[in-house]
């Protein structure tokens, strides 16, 4: 990470670079102009994690600049979360004088969210005991105070867990509030501001759909609860346990009634839909019932497997996020056979980074 690239003065000129530089890419497409999301130029992370240094009785958070090519103290880092950034020094505070919880201690995640909680996980070259937990929660009833937080304590195969593993997050998005369990170590959109945008861009570019709504790559349901008021039913599907179960947690805080999310995977479902095998996780799923004419995908960085994307061509509508450019355009070299680019769209996720999220309305040619 370049930390000295992080200047808030300098955020429209790089966001600027990258709307050109997606542009250049889908140069070869028939492309309606791009929509572009940004992000506030600081405290938009949602996550973090830093590596902590031991230095006779100091004790502080640092990073790796690869342009410096050294690691960098950090007592605070414009990327994280405002709340981030106000746990940073009230913890190493807390475990600089403490030998029992900075024994061995050499990472700190956190994990916050837009209505407030913050989940602390603390990583060790130990085996925690006892005396650990004890002083944890000691720790976690000093830190409640000033915070809504929770700790974890992780060591090799080993996790301590001393209330919940989750925070619940709360978006406002187009006047509502929906509502997300996002479990530690499960992935989560980082960018919380930026987050609510994709979802009231996707619920506007469905929102003259009819029929049902087909979703793989589902996560904890993040898009697919949000979708749901376009729809007349929802099938997603998701492989990650743990997204699965959270999924079904916001299902229910949500009150919604007509998602159903399978656990299994993209390539698997794929298989089920054409009838090549058949799979127990869907007993009791008809899938000829549903009516999909439009299909969302969100995949990993290396896009749709040949037989998925064959799949996807045989819907009306297909809404495509991406978080790698380069494979969404592999990906639209096919699809752009039987499909037009109707929307396009740039989510600044990840400011003062190359990295580009993206999002592609198709239609049926």
């Amino acid at each position: 990470m370049n930390l000295e690239a992080m200047d808030p003065n300098q955020y429209d000129k790089q966001l600027d670079a990258k709307r050109e530089k997606l542009a250049q890419l889908f140069a070869d497409f028939d492309t309606p102009s791009l929509q572009i999301f940004a992000s506030t130029p600081e405290h938009y992370r949602m996550r973090a994690e830093f590596r902590v240094w031991h230095e006779g009785e100091d004790l502080y958070y640092y990073m790796f600049d690869k342009v410096l090519n050294q690691k960098v103290r950090c007592e605070q880092f414009l990327p994280a979360s405002v709340l981030i950034n106000q746990m940073m020094p009230a913890l190493m505070a807390e475990l600089r004088p403490n030998p029992v919880l900075r024994h061995k201690l050499f990472q700190v995640d956190f994990l916050s969210t837009l209505s407030g909680e913050i989940l602390v996980s603390l990583l060790y070259h130990k085996q925690l005991d006892q005396q650990w937990q004890d002083e944890a929660q000691a720790l976690k009833q000093r830190l409640g105070k000033q915070f809504n937080v929770n700790i974890i304590g992780r060591a090799r195969k080993q996790k301590l867990t001393l209330d919940r593993d989750y925070v619940i997050e709360s978006l406002p998005v187009n006047g509502q509030t929906l509502i997300y369990k996002q479990v530690e170590n499960s992935f989560t959109q980082p960018n919380g501001q930026v987050s609510i945008k994709m979802l009231e861009w996707a619920i506007d570019s469905t929102k003259e759909s009819s029929g049902d709504l087909l979703e793989l790559y589902c996560g904890n349901g993040n898009f697919s609860i949000a979708l749901a008021q376009n729809f007349n039913r929802v099938l997603a599907t998701e492989l990650a346990k743990p997204s699965v179960d959270s999924a079904q947690y916001n299902i229910e805080a949500n009150n919604i009634e007509n998602v159903q999310i399978i656990r299994m995977s993209a390539e698997d479902f794929t298989d089920a839909l054409a009838k090549k095998r058949s799979y127990r996780r869907l007993e009791g799923v008809d899938l000829d019932s549903y009516h999909c004419n439009t299909i969302f995908v969100d995949p990993p960085r290396a896009g749709l497997d040949d037989n998925t994307l064959t799949m996807v061509q045989g819907y009306q509508r297909i809404i495509y996020i991406s978080c790698n450019p380069n494979t969404l355009i592999d990906n639209l070299k096919v699809l752009n056979s039987t499909h037009k680019i109707t929307r396009f769209a740039l989510f600044d996720q990840f400011p003062y980074t190359d990295h580009m999220e993206s999002g592609v309305l198709l239609e049926k040619r």
